[in-house]
């Protein structure tokens, strides 16, 4: 275990090995990515705050950045119900207080990830619940390109963001 994992409590350490069959990168033609089974994460608007953001922890993949909750599927879930337990696992991001609005899904033939867009039904405030996130934030939408984004979430903003404009309430 690496000394900055050593300091947090047990339920937040980074596990050392794989903790599920889909916990590993797979790699092709197009690239290497994280997911056996394929990525998720969770677009969470609440109209009243904005955009929940995470701040990627360092050690991750583009570690820095600014992205959604999410990750790796589980063996047979799918990408729905796949965001939403990554983004609780992540964010504390309360499954049964969003609704979906669409997906969009890059598919790459060996992999591929989707983003469930959803809206908050009642306001919460994000909780960083494992070590994958500095720092968890409502972003206003048209703020969300001045952070420094996950280059994939940066390329996938303008066409996520008129979709999620299509379905104002």
């Amino acid at each position: 275990m690496d000394t900055a994992s050593a300091s947090l409590p047990e339920h937040l350490r980074r596990h050392s090995g794989p903790r599920d069959p889909g916990d590993a990168w797979v790699e092709g033609a197009a690239g290497k990515f994280w997911g056996r089974f394929g990525s998720a994460g969770l677009l969470v608007q609440d109209p009243a705050k904005g955009i929940l953001l995470q701040h990627r922890a360092t050690w991750s993949h583009h570690g820095g950045t600014w992205g959604l909750p999410g990750g790796a599927l589980h063996q047979g879930e799918d990408a729905i119900a796949g965001a939403l337990r990554e983004a609780h696992e992540e964010a504390a991001v309360p499954p049964g207080n969003v609704h979906v609005l669409f997906t969009s899904v890059f598919d790459v033939g060996y992999w591929s990830y989707t983003t469930v867009a959803v809206r908050v039904l009642e306001s919460f405030e994000p909780a960083i619940n494992d070590p994958e996130s500095i720092e968890l934030t409502w972003v206003p939408a048209d703020s969300v390109e001045e952070r420094e984004l996950h280059p994939a979430f940066a390329t996938a903003w303008p066409e996520l963001w008129r979709r999620l404009s299509q379905h104002r309430h």
